[in-house]
């Protein structure tokens, strides 16, 4: 198994009512080309050998024993293939009927899981029919063998199946109604251990069914921290009173990684990231999972170590999909503005301080603070902007920052610190031609210190304005541009900021967007150093740190996913793919890691501010590590790629 995924497929095939043969075959068919494809774990729907609208017909013998027939010619077509594969049909066991999911691997049947909800509403008549699992079901004493390989598979509800080779690999199943109920077995099966949970049903198609599944799995899947394949009834099913439309779905922790949308008849397949499943158990002390020495297990092989293929891989995780994003970053604005709000009328402050450069962050801070004042019913005014060009501050910079505070009618100030620096070198006996750290350094920590002192004469509070990529980095001078008062930025990502500020530009307009999308097109850096002699930037943050998307990407993958350096580069490999090579990505990786884990004395004491993601590097809720922990794991594997 690649980096704990497992690639997984849920099928309709077409079946012919109450014909186990045919059906047998195009499951064999199916499971074929699965195999050829690396799938791992395949899915059919709820009795599947059969057909689930048989009617009247279940009750005859001859039926029951042509799916036995089939269920023994779909097992042996998994004979020599790494494969798990979940067929339903009817079995009778000690005079009673019941709607079985089989699951079968290396050519045998390993066990059957009896379906717990029995329906009887409606449309649904399965009472007349068939039994709820036992309650408390041991081996069952009259399973028909001929079917079952050279021994007897065990038959209860609650059984979990686990690969020989990967037992952190669980899977248990359910059957279409189980889901709809309120105990799910499926929440009883992970809280034992499971980590993927497989349901075969048959849900008709009514209208706003489909929507009304979604929020089911969906729900499920993330309280339970598993991933979720729902294989559905279609194509050959008896439409005398429904319809069936193969409404397939795999989900991962509430999130969709794939649809077979209705009536479509494909194949519904994705990579399941179980490695990041097991790691959000670890972080989620709420999931409580109860070890147990019940003897419902079974073991199989069925994990390969084939490449991902199916996995869409984000290069951008931070930022919400096209359609999402006025929308979300209208949310973010609302949560920054609404807390610094907040802490402005707890401190009973009269004004915020903000040192606005020109560049994204101060920008995206002031705008922010223009919200909360219209929040609060204050004039802008009472938002003092303070530019504060140096040795290293371009024209371009100099002159979004004036534009930009002008057209939002904010209390500009200009204070020029070359001068006050030059003094500052000659105190400390610093030669100003040595353009070391000690050059750069003292002239954040002296804005900072402007900033304060501003925000003491004006009965106000200093706004910080360094971002989530910068404090993962350790990218900020200390008790410099590191420390605030109110850090409105501290858990939006670069990437992320990016696109705030361009939403902000279209919904401002006028003026303001033509100042605004000056700033996006500006080179990031912290203008700490001379210019050129053209007066452009000459520091560019990312020739140092490396590119803010690869940042972002190693960030979120890291601290949201749990992911360890070799996978986090495997998923980097695929999401830029033709824009960065292997050792682009390498280089930077390192670098990431040397720095995340050396600065985190700089997040240890860092200002409040407000969490608008799932991923924060605050010390007293999101993030808590020592400020000497050593890298040496993580640098020993990624320095081996």
């Amino acid at each position: 198994m690649k980096h704990q995924f497992l690639k997984v497929a849920a099928v309709s095939p077409e079946v012919r009512v109450a014909d186990p043969a045919f059906n047998a075959q195009k499951i064999i068919e199916v499971i074929g080309s699965q195999a050829a494809k690396g799938t791992e774990l395949l899915v059919f729907p709820e009795l599947s050998l059969s057909g689930y609208t048989c009617g009247d017909l279940f009750l005859q013998q001859t039926l029951l024993d042509g799916c036995l027939a089939a269920l023994k010619r779909v097992a042996e077509a998994t004979k020599g293939k790494k494969m798990l594969v979940f067929v339903g049909l009817p079995l009778s066991v000690d005079g009673k009927l019941y709607n079985c999911a089989a699951a079968v691997a290396g050519g045998e049947v390993i066990a059957f899981t009896p379906k717990t909800h029995i329906p009887n509403y409606n449309e649904f008549y399965e009472a007349r029919y068939f039994t709820p699992a036992p309650k408390n079901a041991e081996a069952a004493t009259a399973l028909p063998q001929a079917a079952c390989g050279t021994w007897v598979p065990e038959f209860a509800a609650g059984i979990l199946i686990r690969d020989e080779t990967h037992p952190e690999i669980a899977v248990g199943c359910e059957i279409c109604e189980d889901l709809w109920a309120p105990d799910s077995p499926s929440t009883s099966l992970c809280m034992r251990g499971a980590s993927v949970i497989v349901n075969l049903s048959a849900s008709n198609e009514t209208v706003g069914k489909r929507e009304y599944r979604h929020k089911m799995i969906a729900a499920q899947s993330g309280k339970n921290i598993c991933a979720y394949i729902y294989a559905a009834a279609g194509e050959g099913e008896s439409t005398s009173d429904m319809v069936f439309a193969g409404n397939n779905m795999i989900y991962e922790n509430g999130a969709c990684l794939a649809e077979t949308k209705p009536f479509d008849w494909g194949v519904c397949e994705a990579e399941i990231d179980v490695g990041f499943l097991l790691s959000e158990r670890r972080r989620h002390t709420t999931f409580s999972q109860e070890l147990s020495l019940r003897p419902e297990k079974r073991s199989a092989r069925f994990v390969t170590d084939g490449d991902l293929s199916l996995r869409k891989v984000d290069p951008l995780p931070f930022v919400p999909p096209e359609a999402e994003r006025r929308e979300r970053a209208e949310f973010i604005f609302d949560m920054q503005a609404h807390a610094l709000a907040r802490r402005i009328t707890a401190a009973h402050a009269k004004t915020a301080v903000i040192g606005v450069s020109g560049g994204l962050d101060s920008t995206l801070a002031l705008l922010v603070a223009c919200r909360a004042f219209d929040l609060l019913h204050r004039p802008h005014s009472d938002v003092v902007a303070v530019t504060m060009p140096g040795f290293g501050t371009s024209l371009k910079t100099k002159n979004n920052a004036l534009s930009l505070m002008q057209a939002l009618g904010v209390d500009l100030r200009t204070i020029n610190i070359s001068q006050t620096v030059l003094r500052h070198f000659k105190d400390i006996g610093h030669d100003p031609e040595n353009t070391d750290t000690t050059y750069e350094n003292a002239q954040a920590r002296y804005r900072t210190m402007v900033l304060m002192d501003l925000a003491n004469e004006t009965g106000g509070l200093v706004i910080g304005t360094g971002d989530l990529s910068e404090l993962a980095l350790g990218w900020c001078t200390y008790n410099g541009d590191h420390m605030s008062m109110y850090a409105v930025n501290s858990s939006v990502p670069k990437t992320l900021v990016k696109y705030l500020v361009l939403a902000e530009a279209e919904r401002l307009g006028g003026r303001v967007e033509v100042v605004l999308k000056s700033v996006l097109s500006t080179e990031i850096s912290p203008e700490l150093l001379p210019t050129d002699e053209k007066g452009e930037i000459a520091q560019k943050t990312e020739d140092l740190v490396g590119p803010y998307e690869l940042t972002d990407f190693y960030l979120y993958h890291t601290i949201r996913r749990g992911d360890g350096p070799a996978k986090t580069f495997a998923l980097a490999e695929r999401a830029f793919a033709g824009k960065y090579d292997r050792a682009t990505l390498k280089k930077w990786l390192v670098r990431f890691y040397k720095r995340f884990f050396s600065q985190q004395f700089k997040r240890n004491c860092v200002p409040d501010g407000v969490k608008v993601g799932s991923v924060s590097l605050s010390p007293r809720a999101d993030w808590r590590m020592p400020s000497d922990a050593t890298a040496a794991l993580w640098l020993a594997e990624a320095e081996e790629l």
